[in-house]
């Protein structure tokens, strides 16, 4: 029986990863968006902290954006990519081979994060079946890991509450540490110096399961969603070199990654490392479409390609892969950034956004400060009983005051746009300052 809806009725939208109960005891609402602010519902203007979720790298209503979005819904709404194409999917892939680094050269296109590593995971279990190696099935993820929501990706992942509810996922799953060490690392400037011999659990791994039986390793190259852990130096070079001596793919998570976060087109790049596969999705279309790409390398498309046991290589695909106006998008944010040099932008802007972040030291309740390119977590102590409450409580006094942040556990997850300006970036800490000298 239908029932009549109400004005302010908020039970009928189940939200992704919020408590629904508490938010609808408070909510917080967005009408519109422009440059580095969202328009609350009561009218006030609110700095996007967190460029949306890590994806509005170019920042809101960028009019480049918005009209090829335009054009595109008015001339080719939709056209399936199943034994037909569109020019721009192969253009967006050219664009997308050029930036990203060299041996990467093929694409697939996905419509998410989470699509982007379910597909790698796929890619890697059939590039070594196509070459006769099927008994590397078995897939290596990392503690405290998000690669989406998937059932592929929480196998993988290591963030427990993504899991336990879930059943078993995926078998032949197994993880290394993670990287997270604050009795030497806390406070460190950028990658912190110790930690590079994590990479190493690798090997114990391999040797417990026999390396011949692993298809992959899958890695955010700077772990976002759990709270911002940065690689220790030398810790994804040696990752790649212990992955090339066992014959073991190299997946990179770069959903956040990628784009300028870092200050370049890729932590690839940023790391100089360059693995087999790097899942994209969120700035490839400044979050205006749902869009994801997985960058292959050359040895595994060739591989699909010779190796074939029927016409179709790969039996695998969206409804949505490369979807014309998600296309348009994604070639209009690729000019953008290139036009408006935001990746330079990013890179330079990094020093004075460490020093903000840094000076947040001695504050109360500060536990660690991390940052690199234009990322930063504030880890705040815990509340006895109450994981999560300071930074939650933090979140919500910030929005009162005009700051969008995300947070994740007691850790306050800052990345703003690629836009923002130096008196943005000190508007931002100084909100979050004086949060921070007020909190309980």
């Amino acid at each position: 029986m239908n029932r009549p809806l109400t004005p302010n009725d908020m039970s009928s939208f189940w939200m992704p990863f919020t408590p629904n109960r508490d938010f609808a005891a408070d909510p917080r609402l967005v009408v519109a968006a422009d440059g580095m602010h969202y328009t609350s519902s009561d009218g006030r203007q609110i700095i996007d902290g967190a460029a949306g979720l890590w994806c509005v790298n170019a920042g809101h209503n960028s009019p480049r954006i918005v009209e090829a979005v335009k054009k595109q819904v008015s001339t080719l709404d939709y056209a399936p990519h199943f034994n037909f194409g569109t020019p721009q999917a192969y253009e967006l892939s050219a664009r997308l081979a050029a930036l990203f680094p060299a041996g990467l050269e093929h694409v697939f296109f996905t419509n998410s994060g989470s699509e982007s590593v379910d597909t790698a995971l796929k890619i890697a279990l059939h590039y070594h079946r196509m070459r006769g190696d099927a008994a590397r099935t078995r897939l290596i993820g990392r503690e405290r890991g998000y690669h989406g929501v998937g059932f592929g990706g929480i196998s993988v992942g290591g963030m427990v509450k993504n899991r336990m509810h879930f059943g078993t996922m995926l078998a032949g799953v197994d993880h290394i540490r993670h990287t997270h060490d604050p009795e030497r690392n806390a406070f460190s400037r950028g990658c912190p110096e110790h930690g590079a011999e994590f990479a190493d659990d690798l090997i114990r791994l391999a040797e417990l399961h026999d390396p011949s039986t692993i298809a992959a390793v899958i890695v955010e190259p700077m772990a976002g969603s759990t709270g911002v852990l940065l690689p220790p130096k030398g810790y994804l070079q040696r990752l790649r070199e212990i992955c090339d001596r066992y014959g073991i793919l190299l997946i990179f998570d770069e959903v956040i990654t990628a784009y300028g976060r870092l200050g370049k087109a890729s932590a690839a790049e940023k790391f100089g490392v360059t693995p087999d596969i790097i899942t994209t999705a969120k700035g490839l279309t400044n979050g205006t479409i749902p869009m994801g790409a997985v960058m292959v390398s050359e040895k595994i498309y060739d591989s699909a390609m010779e190796n074939a046991d029927a016409p179709i290589e790969l039996f695998h695909g969206y409804t949505y892969s490369a979807h014309p106006i998600a296309t348009a998008a994604a070639l209009a944010t690729l000019e953008t950034y290139r036009e408006d040099q935001l990746f330079e932008r990013a890179d330079a802007l990094a020093p004075v956004w460490e020093d903000l972040v840094h000076g947040l030291k001695g504050l109360p309740h500060v536990k660690d400060l991390r940052n690199l390119g234009l990322v930063a977590a504030i880890e705040l102590e815990s509340r006895e009983g109450a994981v999560g409450a300071r930074a939650t409580e933090a979140m919500k006094a910030a929005w009162a005051k005009g700051l969008m942040v995300r947070v994740t556990g007691d850790t306050i997850a800052l990345s703003p746009p690629l836009i923002v300006t130096e008196a943005q970036i000190a508007e931002i800490f100084d909100i979050l300052s004086g949060i921070l000298r007020d909190l309980a």
